[in-house]
This record gives structure tokens, sequence and C-alpha cells, in this order.
């Protein structure tokens, strides 16, 4: 849907509604799913780019509103119009957090580090977060603070990696050694893993170009673009960043659990992550190489696209580089299959 298509009389409208002029509507690097605008300096209007996209934000609606109450940072929904009376599409209008996306900031690596940590300490917020009704197979835990968000899907448990590999070897996309080498992999990770992992709500695409921050203070400001927002395992929230990113998200996320010398200061997670054991590490890299490998058989790249499209080669790659420059303990205790 084009901006003519979305029709600068009914952007006007809308704009009017908000005490905003028509000329002070601009649009702005937008995602796959929707036409992003500029509502003067402090609001940001959502547009569905088309039918199929129109359920993702019914979905936002009520997550993010949630979210805020859990003190995720995130915009606030100023206006959800699903009348359809000024466009043939539902609308959201947010308010406009300070600051610029991640993507495009070029940080020193102690700068780096310092927003990681703070997108961990906001999805261990997130995380307390368990639905109402959790499916038969999760236990519920006291920690969780569980509510119903009936437009929220639920994650089902997804294929053993360990059977894409064997499907992958027989088509031909891996060959035996490289297949074992995988199958080694994920039976090492296997042994972490939780057998009912306690599901929570997640934001489902924690990617750079989704992270605002100030340039200046290099704070994060706010989580965007809920889109891909359900109930599933907390662990694969962190399956869309570069590996290398990860160690400091996972200690900003154990901290903001509380220092363990300043119980007044604890805030838990629906499933808190053992500070000293490989679990959440072995997690993470099994959906990392889990979501590498299935995209081998629709390895085209997107350049257009904003958010972190490499090739499954190169996240493999990158998996390979992690573990090559020594990472942090205890991430090198998992190194064992590729030595």
């Amino acid at each position: 849907m084009e901006d003519d298509e979305n029709g600068q009389d009914a952007l006007a409208a809308i704009a009017a509604r908000h005490r905003i002029a028509a000329e002070e509507v601009r649009p702005i690097p937008s995602g796959v799913a929707n036409h992003v605008y500029l509502l003067g300096d402090h609001m940001v209007l959502r547009i569905p780019r088309a039918e199929a996209f129109v359920a993702d934000l019914v979905k936002e609606a009520v997550v993010i509103p949630a979210a805020r109450r859990a003190g995720v940072r995130t915009p606030e929904v100023i206006t959800f119009d699903d009348t359809r009376s000024e466009m043939n599409v539902p609308y959201m209008v947010l308010g406009r957090a300070p600051g610029v996306d991640l993507a495009q900031l070029e940080l020193s690596e102690t700068a780096a580090q310092k927003v990681l940590h703070q997108v961990g300490r906001e999805l261990a917020k997130l995380h307390r977060l368990s639905p109402t009704a959790p499916p038969a197979t999760a236990t519920a835990t006291a920690t969780a603070t569980t509510m119903e968000l009936p437009d929220v899907p639920v994650d089902r448990a997804a294929e053993d990696p360990r059977s894409l590999v064997a499907r992958l070897l027989a088509y031909g996309y891996l060959d035996a050694s490289a297949a074992r080498w995988l199958t080694e992999w994920f039976d090492q990770l296997s042994e972490h893993l939780p057998a009912e992992p306690q599901q929570t709500l997640v934001h489902g695409d924690i990617a750079p170009q989704n992270l605002l921050v100030s340039p200046g203070t290099t704070d994060l400001t706010g989580i965007v673009d809920w889109g891909d927002a359900q109930w599933a395992d907390p662990a694969t929230e962190f399956a869309k960043f570069p590996l290398r990113a990860v160690p400091a998200m996972l200690d900003g996320y154990r901290g903001q659990q509380g220092d363990p010398g300043d119980p007044g200061d604890r805030i838990e997670t629906a499933e808190d992550p053992p500070a000293r054991t490989h679990a959440w590490e072995a997690r993470v890299l099994w959906h990392h190489l889990h979501w590498a490998l299935g995209r081998l058989t629709d390895p085209v790249p997107r350049p257009g696209e904003r958010h972190w499209t490499a090739p499954p080669a190169s996240r493999l790659l990158s998996i390979l580089r992690f573990f090559a420059a020594a990472p942090p303990a205890p991430w090198s205790a998992l190194a064992q299959p590729v030595r």
C-alpha cells in the first residue's frame, strides 16, 4: 500500500484528530508489516500494508499495554482505531520514544555492552508474564504474573532440529560430516533443555532495528514493533541477535532478577535462569542453530528488509567465530563439539 493508497485526506484527518497539521505527517523507514509515519514530533502512526497484517496490529493493541504494566520501556498506545472509518484497515497511534534504532548506530564495544545489558533487563520484566491458562505441558510457577491476552498466539513445540538435520542431509543441503557435527551439537545441548519449558510473553523480534537508543547517553529508550509477540519459551527471545551480543543480554537479564545481596530489589521472571549452570546458554545456542538450519532451504537474501537476514551459512559461521574467539564461561564449556 503506497502513500497515495493510504490517502492524503485520510492521513490528514487522522493527524487533525491528534491536533497535528497535515504537513507534519512524514513517512519514516518501515518494516514488512506496516507503513509508519511521524505525526509531528511526539507521535507515530502505523498502518498495516495489507489485510494479512491487521491481526498483528490487533495483537499489539493488547500486548503493548500489558508490557507497559510490567514496566517494560515501550511507547504507549494513544489510539487504536479499528472502525475502518478513515481507511480500509485499522491504524494505531503511539507515543514516540526519543532516540534512534540501534541498527543505525556505530557504538564502541563498551557502549554496545551497556545497551545490550539494558535490553536483557527489559526482557526479564517482560518474561514475568505467563498465560492465565498455560498449555497442559507447561508447569505453572508461583513467580509468574498470569494474564489472559486472547489475541496472542501460543508457540507450539517445534520439531526436534535433529530431525531437520536428517531431512537436510537426505535432500542434499548437508553432507554426512556436517550432519554428524550438527547432530553432536544438538545431542550435547539437549542435556540442558528443560523437559517442559515454562511459556512466557515474548516480544518475538528482538533485533537492532526494534531497539531505540539515545545516541548521547546510550540509554535504551524503548522496545518497539510487537507484531510477533507470542507465548513461548523465553530462550527464543535471544535468537535474532548475533551470538556475540547474547552474553551481555543474559548478564542484564540475570541482573534484573536482583542482586542476591539485596533481596528487596529482586524482580523474578516466570522461569528464573540459573546463574551458575549452562542451561540458558545451551538453550540460546539451540535456537540459533535451529533458526539458521531452518532457512537453508530458503536462503534468498532480503536486503531491503529491516531485520537481521543474514543467510544461514553466515549464521553458522558467526557461531563458529564466537567460539573461536575464546567466549566467556559458561559458553566455553559448550564448545566441545567444534574442536
